[in-house]
């Protein structure tokens, strides 16, 4: 099986590292980066542990509320579309 493309974030990008900068923009290229809820948890967890920044959380929340609902729409067959 491939690893997963948020792993990858994690491995470059650890809470530690990505967290530690006040810039909106970084932290927000790396929230969009995070492509499973688990990911998520891990930065909310290193956050909680240190700054506590609301924004920060609420980034992180909505990040993985996006998850949640595009893995539900996933597991709901597709509708499919006839060309004519």
């Amino acid at each position: 099986m491939s690893e997963r493309p948020s792993q990858s974030v994690l491995e470059a990008l650890p809470p530690a590292t990505l967290l530690e900068t006040d810039n909106r923009r970084l932290i927000r290229g790396g929230v969009a980066c995070m492509h499973d809820v688990e990911t998520v948890r891990e930065y909310v967890g290193y956050e909680n542990q240190h700054q506590r920044r609301r924004w920060v959380l609420r980034m992180l929340a909505d990040r993985a509320a996006t998850l949640r609902e595009t893995d539900a729409e996933g597991s709901t067959p597709q509708r499919q579309t006839h060309n004519p």
